[in-house]
């Protein structure tokens, strides 16, 4: 038995709701009333069904739908020091667009930090809209605050060839669990030269002008880090960056349901707030999902042109160079 898996034996599963790296209900387990069959409660921030209606192959369900609990497996689950980690697997025989997956949940909320598929590399979700930010960029790495089990890295690193990550993630747990379930170990070495992982806390790193891209994606009890509400947070990694460097950063939305009950589009109005006022008129939006329901990642350097972009982007991901617009708060 490995140093991961010690000591799983005697903790007993208890079927949890699933969001995607978003807060789900705190209870302990979801039941609907489709004939008796228990099923997994999901509430994604980023839904396949909001995918505009030139995008292909979208799955039959929502993922808020729910899994049935039969066809999810429970791979680890133990505390680390700063997390309650949890590897689960869902059966490709679901009627899910998270069938075949493996899903990273952290923390009591549930939240799913990572997705990551054997056979396909994108994932209907956020992680895609991470993956349009290299054609932006001037040369030099790109750094991932919030590295969880590496879906943005992998996404990136297989999409452009050209472009080096450095993952930073607070949990050195955590990485272990990357490289033992979501082959994070195979794409080290794949990519020995092109990937780096840096275990700390990334706001402490005094890095300045070291990076052509920041991907920031830092969630704790259920939402954003408070420190991303500080305009002073955004003034320090803005000094991290090279010039014409720029920051995507995914902000939440409404369908964020925070341990201490906070509103979570009002967390994401405030962090927008806090990222234009050192970005002043530079910051774009992209909204994914619903009004009711929805969630936004963030850009800064102003809106790019387009059609350049579009042109430099795998043609899976072009359709997200359309969403973008000016944050107007």
């Amino acid at each position: 038995m490995n140093s991961i898996t010690q000591g799983l034996s005697s903790l007993k599963y208890q079927p949890l709701p699933i969001s995607h790296h978003h807060p789900l209900p705190p209870t302990t387990a979801t039941a609907t009333a489709t004939a008796t069959r228990q099923t997994f409660a999901l509430s994604l921030k980023t839904r396949p069904n909001s995918i505009p209606h030139h995008q292909t192959h979208l799955p039959k369900t929502r993922p808020d739908d729910g899994i049935p609990a039969d066809l999810v497996k429970t791979l680890a689950k133990f505390k680390s020091r700063h997390n309650f980690i949890r590897v689960l697997e869902v059966a490709r025989s679901a009627d899910h667009p998270f069938a075949g997956a493996r899903l990273l949940l952290l923390d009591a909320p549930g939240n799913i930090h990572s997705i990551s598929f054997l056979f396909k590399t994108l994932t209907q979700t956020y992680f895609d809209v991470f993956a349009t930010l290299p054609p932006l960029l001037p040369p030099g790495p790109i750094a991932i605050l919030g590295f969880g089990a590496g879906s943005a890295a992998r996404s990136i690193l297989e999409l452009h060839p050209d472009s080096v990550v450095h993952g930073w993630e607070l949990d050195p747990v955590v990485i272990s669990v990357a490289r033992e379930y979501f082959g994070l170990s195979r794409i080290e070495k794949q990519h020995p030269n092109r990937i780096y992982i840096c275990i700390g806390n990334a706001f402490d790193a005094e890095i300045e002008g070291s990076y052509s891209g920041l991907l920031v994606d830092l969630f704790s009890k259920g939402c954003l880090v408070p420190e991303l509400r500080d305009p002073a947070t955004w003034e320090k990694m803005r000094r991290r960056l090279r010039r014409g460097g720029r920051i995507m950063v995914n902000v939440g939305g409404s369908c964020v349901e925070a341990e201490d009950g906070r509103d979570g589009r009002e967390i994401m109005d405030e962090t927008l707030r806090a990222l234009n006022r050192v970005f002043p008129g530079e910051v774009s939006v992209l909204s994914l999902g619903n009004g009711t329901d929805d969630s936004s990642v963030a850009l800064t350097g102003g809106l790019p042109d387009v059609e350049a972009w579009k042109k430099a982007l795998p043609k899976p991901l072009r359709f997200y160079a359309d969403m973008w617009r000016p944050f107007n708060g």
